[in-house]
């Protein structure tokens, strides 16, 4: 993998991790265009990039790191549990059923349920408006909901704003939820596929890896940052729309 591909990958990760879109899709569809084959040295390349992207929430929600942010973050942690879990006992299960068409097929799923969910949503029903109001009940509820992204497409980031719109809370704070969640699931993630995979770290030009980190960081940090100001003005719609045409577009390319 050379740099031009690094940063290509980097910046499809940093945009897609946070957005309710799924980044296994695009990865394949990049993957795919730039004649890069799921070699253990990309697998830990990605490994990185998503610990880059991590890093851009730390960074972006540094002052939530303080002792009045505790019932913030304790709702974080409870929600963390299912996923990790379910995650940890069934990993090789998960890994059984991924597939191209699978991911094609949930993305065009997902996409039809947040055109439904958009489609019964009022404000007026809306009991949550901000993420530091989060009870742990709805916490759990998220929570729960983010084990269908364990399926491969579904996209974590939409399963849990699905999850929270249904219990009530507001798209932004279901939104920043779920930034937020991806702290724990991230890190334990990409530390255990961190160790599976360091000797690859051993005796490689790190130029790619140290490039797609900072690239990655940056996007993921913008993406956020645009997300939440879209939010403002419009609905999930768009993706729902978008998360169907591109699943479609999976299954005619491959």
């Amino acid at each position: 993998m050379d740099i031009f591909q690094a940063i290509i990958i980097g910046i499809v990760e940093g945009f897609t991790e946070f957005l309710p879109i799924s980044s296994t899709g695009h990865m394949i569809v990049v993957s795919h265009f730039l004649g890069v084959e799921q070699s253990d040295i990309v697998k830990a390349y990605e490994v990185i990039i998503q610990f880059s992207a991590i890093l851009a929430v730390l960074f972006l929600y540094k002052d939530r790191l303080n002792v009045k942010s505790i019932p913030l973050w304790r709702n974080v942690i409870i929600a963390s549990t299912p996923i990790l879990a379910i995650g940890y006992i069934f990993k090789d299960f998960i890994k059984s059923i991924f597939s191209i068409e699978i991911v094609a097929v949930m993305f065009i799923v997902g996409g039809i349920i947040f055109l439904v969910v958009e489609y019964l949503y009022s404000d007026r029903k809306v009991k949550v408006e901000d993420v530091d109001s989060l009870s742990v009940r709805e916490a759990l509820i998220i929570g729960f909901g983010q084990i269908f992204s364990l399926i491969p497409g579904t996209s974590r980031a939409g399963s849990t704003i699905i999850a929270g719109m249904l219990s009530g809370v507001s798209r932004k704070a279901s939104t920043e939820f779920s930034f937020l969640l991806a702290i724990p699931v991230m890190l334990a993630v990409s530390g255990y596929d961190l160790l599976k995979h360091y000797e690859q770290f051993l005796n490689v030009d790190l130029t790619p890896f140290i490039v797609g980190f900072i690239v990655s960081f940056v996007v993921a940090y913008l993406t956020i940052k645009l997300l939440i100001a879209f939010l403002q003005r419009f609905t999930f719609v768009a993706f729902g729309i978008y998360r169907v045409l591109f699943g479609t577009l999976l299954l005619i390319l491959f």
